[in-house]
């Protein structure tokens, strides 16, 4: 068979029926601003992480409220817990306290 350079991707389809959505009821009761986000990007514009690594706190909040812990595991750990994106955030979601609870819920289950 030819190689055009390309091939076929894996569906990005969420069944959010059988997603583990247990971090985020976690997280949410004890940071309830976390369910504020409404994934403006202006946490990410901010982020000093972001500018020298693949940190990106809008998706890692996405990936957290969708279930796939998997790869919140692999970026967690490259945020710096600057606060910046704390201070910018429209909403008055507390990130960085966000960030805390997913490491220590995460170290908790050894995921990470």
């Amino acid at each position: 068979m030819k190689d055009f350079g390309f091939g076929i991707k894996k569906s990005g389809v969420i069944d959010l029926d059988k997603a583990d959505m247990s971090l985020m009821r976690e997280i949410a009761a004890e940071e309830p601003s976390f369910l504020h986000c409404f994934y403006c990007g202006t946490c990410t514009a901010t982020c000093s992480a972001g500018k020298y690594t693949g940190f990106n706190l809008r998706r890692l909040q996405l990936l957290i409220k969708r279930g796939q812990l998997d790869e919140v595991s692999e970026r967690i750990s490259e945020c710096m817990l600057c606060g910046k994106c704390q201070w910018v955030c429209p909403k008055g979601v507390n990130t960085r306290h966000v960030v805390m609870l997913v490491n220590k819920k995460l170290h908790a289950r050894k995921i990470r």
